[in-house]
């Protein structure tokens, strides 16, 4: 059910991003110019198509797919994106919330690539719980969330 994304995921990807951001973020950035314009389904996937079809197969962009893993089960529900043991993103779409997507793609990754650490919004609690579920604590470490007031937290996993 877990999987490396591909580039017939990308829209898919795309769909979830963007939907999630719109609904966990919003009302932690209040920004509907960014969440309502600038935050649109197809100009994040032609990012990720970018990303694919650039020459230079040692740059970031290039490899992120590589970097992402998706749930999959005859419909893409959710996805994790790893560097390293850093968890750099994990959506599910709003509407397999619940149902184990997120558990499935934070337990893939602490087992194939021992995550230890992610940041997460300070304000997002939801995101700050579920993490403690499965053994990750507040460092002490914080940050603004680059060009805003928002703070984001680092949280790590005792290995």
């Amino acid at each position: 059910m877990i999987r490396r994304a591909k580039e017939q995921d990308i829209s898919r990807i795309a769909e979830i991003l963007v939907f999630v951001k719109r609904m966990k973020y919003r009302t932690i950035f209040h920004n509907d110019e960014f969440s309502f314009g600038e935050l649109q389904v197809l100009d994040v996937a032609k990012q990720y198509m970018e990303c694919c079809e650039s020459n230079d197969s040692d740059s970031q962009p290039a490899r992120i797919l590589d970097n992402i893993w998706v749930y999959d089960d005859g419909i893409v529900k959710g996805l994790i994106h790893v560097e390293g043991s850093e968890v750099v993103e994990l959506y599910v779409d709003y509407f397999f919330w619940g149902q184990g997507v997120g558990s499935a793609l934070l337990k893939f990754a602490i087992k194939e690539f021992s995550v230890d650490r992610l940041w997460v919004l300070e304000k997002n609690m939801d995101a700050i719980d579920f993490y403690k579920a499965y053994g990750f604590i507040e460092s002490g470490k914080k940050q603004f969330v680059e060009g805003t007031e928002e703070i984001e937290i680092l949280l790590v996993r005792e290995v």
